[in-house]
């Protein structure tokens, strides 16, 4: 684990709590603001899709983002890291889909950049289609927000 002293603070910085911060700012300028200008400072150019639903390279995610209706967001619940890997949870809505993703984002750093990305996604079920009975999303079910 990389570590570094903040100079003002004597507070240790490590790897996974600047790449974490990186990630959560990345998400919230790409996909609730929508500003494209500024999450080109955070996806490398050169940035690798895994997603089978999205076109290759940071041009196929940004271009795929620009489509969706303007309701999109994502709420993030989750985040976990260790060294350049992170792992994000979170929430998907507004998409135009009947229902949420509930999304699993893996994603590679390089260079304080997000460099590569996987995902896993599932739609979000309501109280009555869930087969466990527990929210899937933090602890309200879709319905009740």
């Amino acid at each position: 684990m990389t570590e570094t002293v903040a100079a003002e603070t004597g507070a240790v910085e490590t790897t996974e709590s600047r790449n974490k911060a990186i990630v959560r700012e990345a998400f919230d300028t790409l996909f609730n603001k929508r500003d494209y200008a500024a999450a080109e400072k955070f996806w490398a150019p050169e940035y690798i899709q895994h997603s089978a639903h999205i076109p290759p390279g940071r041009d196929g995610l940004f271009n795929l983002v620009k489509s969706l209706p303007p309701t999109l967001s994502h709420e993030l619940e989750l985040i976990m890291a260790a060294g350049d890997l992170l792992l994000v949870r979170g929430r998907f809505a507004g998409t135009g889909r009947p229902a949420a993703w509930i999304a699993v984002d893996l994603v590679r750093m390089e260079g304080g950049l997000l460099k590569e990305h996987w995902d896993v996604l599932q739609d979000e079920v309501s109280r009555e289609e869930s087969v466990s009975k527990l929210p899937m999303f933090g602890d309200t079910w879709p319905e009740d927000r």
